[in-house]
């Protein structure tokens, strides 16, 4: 394993290995969003060309899913065990090679067994690179680092936004898949210069196995009672998100006359309101505290959905979209610090990943959910009820979670 590791300086500013590090995790987290938002707008293409259901379809997005949530638990505490570059390093790899074979994929099976296998390299990067950035930023920026991190995330879906309608119509589906390829290869340039942090480094003397890495997460009362809250905390938040943002597009496009390049456009003005929200939550955060953030922005995440589903206008939807993602999805930016100081070295990575994915596990259901309700009363109404989930997130930041900002990571 690589030692030469550097240590956050002790004056409090981010060393150059703290930027690399955050540039890779950044990186590898855009190369996430970026895959799986193009295959939310290719889904119609696909279909046509491979004859399939709506129901497979969308199975396609639900077993992405699946997948990444599988992947984030497998490789989060491979992540504790052997490195976070190392085990980066395998995860890109296993992603830009069944994403590549799904250009060539014949029908609807062997597409679906590439997607899973894509989302399960697809799982380890946002546990595994928000370790990583957090172990290297000094305490008073962690939440800042961690948000970069989750920016990444946004910014990948951004390009798909922007890009997939230009290229889609000339290169088609198979074409834009292999493009999806791309941002694995610089995410594995950036890592390839990396070197594992000095924290973990240090940690190797209390290193566990695979197994005690997961056992650590359940260790005690206290730490039990973290989990279930960070749990609650990142189910809510993926279920709120895909299950606006699969299903928003197709409403505007059959309900509201929205062409490709309009809905891409709604996509685009609401992705830019969660990264100023995931922006300003880290800033928060480092601020006020780790606590009082999430309560303000699950407050506003109630306010705006009651809001949005009452309106009816086009144009409004689009700006009032910035503001609903701002507060929907900024919540994304805090997540990777808490869970970084609530849990020991040898098993962050693993806190991280298992305990986000259980939350995407969730949250795949969330197009599900929405698509039932939208069939059996009206988009509005699918809409407005996912008010009630982020009251529920309030009841368990108040009650499962400890303010720990400023904690020194073990």
């Amino acid at each position: 394993m690589e030692t030469n590791s550097n240590p956050p300086p002790a004056d409090g500013k981010v060393s150059s290995y703290g930027w690399k590090a955050l540039a890779g995790s950044t990186v590898g987290y855009a190369m996430d969003g970026f895959d799986l938002l193009i295959l939310g707008f290719m889904l119609s293409a696909i279909s046509a060309d491979l004859h399939l259901t709506a129901a497979q379809a969308g199975s396609l997005v639900t077993w992405t899913l699946i997948g990444a949530v599988a992947g984030g638990i497998i490789f989060g505490a491979l992540s504790d065990v052997y490195g976070r570059i190392r085990v980066l390093t395998w995860t890109i790899v296993m992603f830009a090679l069944f994403t590549g074979l799904c250009a060539f994929a014949n029908g609807y099976w062997d597409l679906l067994v590439y997607r899973t296998i894509a989302g399960i390299g697809l799982g380890g990067e946002f546990g595994i690179g928000m370790a990583l950035a957090a172990e290297a930023w000094p305490a008073h920026a962690r939440a800042r680092a961690t948000s970069y991190v989750g920016l990444g995330w946004q910014v990948g879906v951004l390009g798909a936004a922007l890009i997939t309608p230009a290229l889609l119509p000339t290169i088609g589906w198979r074409g834009m898949f292999l493009v999806g390829v791309i941002p694995a290869l610089i995410a594995w340039v950036i890592r390839s210069r990396l070197h594992e942090p000095e924290l973990f480094v240090k940690s190797t003397a209390k290193r566990r196995t695979f197994v005690e890495s997961f056992k650590l997460l359940i260790k005690d009362k206290a730490t039990t009672k973290i989990s279930a809250g960070i749990v609650v905390l990142c189910s809510v938040q993926n279920f709120g998100y895909y299950g606006i943002m699969i299903w928003m597009p197709n409403f505007l496009s059959k309900q509201l006359g929205f062409n490709l390049t309009r809905s891409s456009m709604w996509t685009a003005v609401t992705i830019l309101g969660m990264m100023a929200g995931i922006w300003a939550f880290g800033q928060l955060a480092d601020r006020i505290g780790r606590k009082p953030s999430f309560l303000l922005f699950q407050a506003g995440a109630v306010v705006m959905v009651l809001f949005y589903s009452s309106l009816n206008d086009p144009n409004t939807m689009l700006w009032a979209g910035a503001l609903l993602g701002m507060f929907v999805n900024g919540m994304l930016g805090g997540y990777g610090a808490l869970m970084a100081e609530a849990y020991p070295t040898e098993a962050r990575a693993t806190a991280q990943n298992t305990l986000f994915n259980i939350g995407r596990g969730v949250g795949g259901f969330g197009p599900v959910v929405v698509g039932m309700l939208v069939q059996s009363y009206s988009f509005p109404i699918a809409i407005g009820t996912l008010a009630a989930i982020y009251i529920i997130d309030m009841i368990a930041t108040i009650f499962l979670v400890p303010e720990l900002k400023g904690s020194e990571l073990k």
